[in-house]
């Protein structure tokens, strides 16, 4: 990339201007048809006059309208010649510069960090690392940088390439390669187990094959000792409840395994965490610098929840109850769970992740997961869930004052 040097050892490039994840994913939400500023991008790529963010939009576009294989492949062709990107800022003169560094993975592979910042005033730039392409040396102009890729396996080579030059970066890292890369199933188990209030099921990585004998034999004792049906059963690497199912016995293994291409799997014991009405209660909380934040409940009459099956919207019932989670939450849920709480983000370590997570029958915290990527935003309709946007803004309102903490030598802001 051509550069400026600059005086304090880091460069300025150029950066392309991109309308930005939050804009498009907030359109798409809302029902806009995204169709008409495709067309329009494609046929300025046609005619040789896109920009590299028109380009990286583009490749979002065709994500958010269902087309992921064509989005890649217009984001593997953009990142190939330009790594450095501009989000929208809600101030000409930003008081704060963040570098977020992601992988070439797809939409949902990295923070979706501009929900967290794009009405801060703080300057966001995204500097994509990908295969074939060293991080700049000397890197780009910023206060705070912030790794943004993910756990996955597609993210590996990056998290890879941004860990050989931590201990050299020049300004404040947060979310170090090597405490994101703790994130995956497995090892997440292995680091909270023991901690006392805390429910976290061992997941274990199993091949195909071994699964394929376990359905023959009826038992899952030769996966882990401890293991008995029934069980949860996913595609290693699979998102967002993909192949995501509860297998009852043998028999069940097999007609899953039969429906099922993936290589390896992530197993793990089945949790009954109804509660004494009978319906499931999922929470996503979000930490930020240590401190836990509400950010939502999910309410069904099914395990395997998330929250856009949960019915949310067309029960004010559940609305009421999901409000008073967010009202009552430092004094309630994260009081009741303080000491687990507390536990998770010293062993997690993270300046900013989020958990999903439940209460089991004997009212410890349960966990399903922890992520650095998971969704937190303020799209939902403010005629519906009046009580959503202020705890959002709670949250940005921390994250924001948590980058302006981490900024070597400057004022805290206000």
């Amino acid at each position: 990339m051509d550069r400026e040097q600059t005086s304090d050892g880091l460069a300025r490039y150029p950066s392309a201007d991109r309308i930005g994840f939050a804009r498009l994913t907030r359109m798409a939400f809302e029902g806009a048809d995204l169709r008409p500023l495709r067309d329009r991008l494609i046929g300025r790529i046609a005619d040789g006059t896109a920009s590299a963010g028109e380009g990286l939009d583009l490749s979002l576009i065709a994500q958010l309208l269902g087309d992921k294989q064509t989005g890649m492949a217009i984001q593997a062709e953009v990142l190939a010649y330009h790594q450095l990107y501009r989000s929208p800022c809600a101030s000409e003169t930003p008081k704060l510069r963040v570098l977020a560094l992601a992988a070439a993975i797809d939409m949902g592979g990295n923070t979706p960090i501009e929900f967290l910042l794009e009405h801060s005033g703080i300057e966001l730039q995204t500097l994509y690392v990908v295969a074939g392409v060293d991080l700049p040396v000397p890197l780009p102009e910023h206060d705070v940088a912030i790794v943004i890729a993910s756990d996955s396996e597609e993210c590996i080579e990056a998290l890879h390439k941004i860990d050989m030059m931590a201990p050299r970066w020049p300004r404040p890292l947060l979310n170090p390669p090597r405490l994101v890369r703790n994130l995956d199933r497995d090892k997440l188990h292995s680091l909270l187990r023991g901690v006392d209030g805390l429910e976290i099921p061992a997941t274990h990585d199993v091949s195909r094959t071994d699964l394929m004998s376990a359905a023959q034999s009826g038992g899952l004792s030769a996966i882990a000792d401890e293991l008995t049906f029934p069980v949860i059963v996913r595609p290693r690497g699979s998102h967002a409840g993909v192949g995501l199912a509860k297998i009852d016995d043998g028999a069940s293994l097999a007609q899953y395994l039969a429906a099922q291409t993936a290589p390896a799997f992530f197993v793990a014991r089945f949790v009954d965490y109804s509660n004494a009405d009978g319906l499931f209660r999922k929470y996503r909380v979000v930490f930020v610098g240590g401190k836990p934040y509400a950010c939502h409940m999910a309410i069904a009459d099914r395990w395997d929840i998330w929250y856009l099956n949960a019915g949310m919207a067309f029960s004010a019932e559940k609305r009421e109850e999901e409000a008073r989670f967010m009202r009552d939450f430092d004094v309630g849920f994260a009081f009741r769970h303080r000491a687990a709480l507390a536990a998770i983000a010293s062993r997690v370590g993270l300046d900013y992740f989020t958990i999903d997570c439940a209460e089991n029958k004997a009212g410890e915290l349960l966990i399903f997961e922890a992520d650095n990527t998971a969704v937190v935003h303020n799209m939902d309709s403010p005629d519906v869930f009046p009580y959503k946007a202020p705890q959002m803004r709670k949250i940005f309102d921390a994250f924001a004052a948590m980058l302006y903490r981490a900024r070597p030598g400057r004022d805290q802001a206000a």
